[in-house]
């Protein structure tokens, strides 16, 4: 690839991720306790496999995805090659599992709404049934 290409790239690519930061995230789940929120460091760690006071089951995006990649800067706070690497150390050590990866919103919405104490991010453009839980919303 050339170097003006690239550089086009990446403009390109700064542009798209500056007109979606406004996008809202929200965190839902299939939860009894529908009185239940949860703090952006619970989300953090509930998705990056820490400990947790709660039985819940984190459902991911894969990586190309666009929600996950604005729920990793602005909850996480890592980007999509430190998270990768985490979760190969993690791996290799046998000390966490790195959560499932659905391949879009409407498979992590159907998901999360057939499974008791599971937990997934979402766009807020999405239709979040009555069933489910808001647990955290990014704004």
């Amino acid at each position: 690839m050339s170097a003006t290409l690239r550089v086009f790239a990446i403009i390109l690519l700064f542009f798209c991720v500056t007109c979606f930061a406004r996008e809202r995230i929200v965190v839902v789940a299939n939860v009894k306790n529908t009185a239940l929120k949860l703090s952006r460091q619970e989300v953090r760690n509930l998705f990056m496999g820490g400990a947790s006071e709660y039985a819940l089951t984190a459902i991911a995006l894969p990586p190309e995805n666009l929600t996950r990649v604005l729920f990793n800067t602005r909850v996480v706070g890592l980007t999509e090659s430190r998270i990768q690497s985490y979760w190969a150390q993690m791996k290799f050590s046998g000390r966490r599992q790195q959560p499932k990866e659905l391949q879009s919103e409407q498979s992590v919405l159907d998901y999360v709404k057939n499974n008791h104490n599971a937990v997934g991010y979402l766009s807020s453009a999405m239709e979040i049934p009555n069933e489910l839980t808001i647990l955290f919303e990014i704004k």
